[in-house]
Formats: C-alpha cells, structure tokens, sequence
C-alpha cells in the first residue's frame, strides 16, 4: 500500500510543484475520512492540488465556487415542483460527490456554511422532509484567502471544527518557483493517471485500524488536548491568560487518528510523540481559540502549541 501513495505522490507532482507536506497532509486526511481546511494566498495552487488529487483517486468530484450571493440551495440541491405531474420531484446539488471542492469558503454567509454542518458531521442532508445519504467516502477539502477581508465572512467555531485539520500553504521555494515558470512557459501540461480504486481506498481505511499507539503515548496525546483547557495545571503559566478556549473533544479523536496515519506513512505499525507533535499543530490550530490579549501581543494558536510541545515531558 505504501507503494501506491508513492505513485499517487509521483503524479500529483506532474501537475503540482513542491508543497509536499500539503500533499502529505491531504493523504493523512484521506486516510482518516477527515474534511480539510487549506488556506492560502491567492496563487499557491490550493485548487489546483486539490483538482489533481482527485483525479488520481477514481473517485467523482464536485466544486462549488463560494460566493456572498450564494443560496445553500445551490449546495444541497432543492424540491421543485412538476406542474404537469403536480408533485414535487428532487434535485440534488454538486455536494453529492465523494470529493468536494469548497472553493474559498469564507465568502459565502453563515447561513450558506451551515448548509455544510449537516453534510460534515452526519454523511446526509435533509431536502424539504427528506434526508439523504452523501456517496462513501465524503471529503469536503474546503479552500480560503487569509488576506481579503471586502465580502468574506469567519467560519463559525462549530464549523471549523468539523475539519479535521487546517493546512496553512506558503510560497514556493526559489528553485520550485523556476520549475514553475519553466512549466509554465513550455505549455507542459502533464495528464495524471487513477492510481487508487475504490477497493484500494477502502483497504487503506483499514489499514489504520491496525496502528498501534501504546498507553503512554495515549497518555501524552491526552495531555497536550488538556493543556490547551488547563494551562495552570501544567505549569503553563505563560500561555494561561492568552487562551479562551481549549481544543475541543473531536481534537482528541481527530489527532488520534491522525498519529496512527502519520506513522504508517513513515513505514511503521506503531505511533511515537514524534508523531503525535508532527500533525498536532494542523489538527488543533483552527480549534483553538485565544483571548484578545493574544491578538494584541500578535501570538498565534501555532505559538500557543508550540509551547506546549516544549514543555510537556515525552513519554
């Protein structure tokens, strides 16, 4: 199995230039059936990479361009009544795919995200007083721009937390850039192979069932989630008055999983810290939620957690 992510990493770099630890990050979220969060300013190929790793995965995709005058209609799909039969008849909307793209999601309203709630947490959406299944596997691999505030809108808390992690995407290297306008200005446009079934997919959900994370490692992964809720109790005295709220429940289980994806990438059966502190920022950043104090000494969540990982002692 490990070999096909190999080639699955080979021909999404056909089309994408560096950003492997955003593609690694997507792969663990695929692993884990977890929805993701990629933001970005514009250009990055936050789109691009997401298009591309659907096409390597055989499996059908939907993209949905977020806008203020978006209706959730227009996600969820509507009942639209039929004069000539007179009844209603239903009409599914472009979140019936196994991947969905939710391009720039901040700049839908609130009402518009909540549509995805549903959809996120439950694997269903209801259509007038019916609900309804989403294919299995359901991804949204959700995308926004950090530095335009003119017609966006903050994902509400209970959102954020349905992404099981939140990627934050840089610029590309010199050397990568090169490879880039070089790509570019030679019109190379590589076409990329299904390198994953449906079969395959559903072997490697599996897979992670059978990682082995030992009691004391638990123990540790417990105890960063609960040092974010109780700083003072771990002698974390700095970072008490910049902390609102801790990371919620699903951090613990989302990092859980997350871990065990982490080690099998790295070609063992078993998790380590080193693991659990590779993936802890990505599944907890977006979770947690600081104080106004925080804001105006400009600390961010990846500071708060970076501390943490500092002081608590490895098992």
């Amino acid at each position: 199995m490990l070999s096909k992510i190999e080639a699955l990493k080979h021909e999404i770099s056909k089309v994408i230039v560096g950003h492997s630890e955003l593609i690694n990050s997507l792969i663990i979220g695929l692993m884990c059936k977890g929805h993701i969060l990629i933001e970005g300013v514009p250009g990055v190929a936050k789109t691009t990479t997401i298009n591309t790793l659907a096409k390597t995965l055989g499996l059908t995709f939907g993209r949905i361009q977020f806008t203020p005058d978006l209706l959730p209609s227009d996600i969820i799909g509507m009942e639209i009544f039929n004069p000539k039969l007179q009844e209603f008849s239903t009409k599914k909307g472009p979140i019936f795919k196994n991947i969905v793209l939710a391009d720039e999601i901040n700049r839908a309203p609130a009402k518009v995200q909540s549509a995805l709630l549903e959809a996120m947490q439950e694997k269903q959406i209801t259509i007038g007083e019916h609900s309804y299944l989403l294919p299995s596997p359901f991804f949204v691999l959700a995308t926004q721009n950090p530095i335009e505030s003119g017609g966006t809108y903050s994902l509400p808390e209970a959102q954020l937390d349905r992404f099981m992690m939140k990627l934050i995407l840089s610029y590309n290297t010199k050397e990568e850039e090169k490879e880039i306008i070089r790509r570019a200005s030679a019109s190379l446009m590589h076409s990329v192979a299904t390198i994953f079934t449906h079969e395959d997919l559903e072997e490697l959900f599996e897979v992670i069932q059978h990682i082995h994370i030992d009691p004391e490692v638990e123990e540790y992964l417990v105890d960063i989630v609960f040092a974010t809720r109780e700083p003072l109790s771990y002698n974390l005295t700095s970072i008490a008055p910049l902390i609102r709220f801790g990371v919620s429940p699903r951090s613990s289980m989302d990092l859980h999983r997350a871990s065990k994806a982490y080690a099998f990438l790295q070609g063992r059966d078993y998790v380590t810290p080193v693991d659990i502190a590779s993936v802890c920022k990505n599944v907890m950043r977006h979770r947690l939620i600081l104080t106004y104090e925080a804001e105006a000494q400009g600390v961010i969540a990846d500071d708060i957690i970076n501390t943490i990982l500092a002081t608590l002692p490895l098992p």
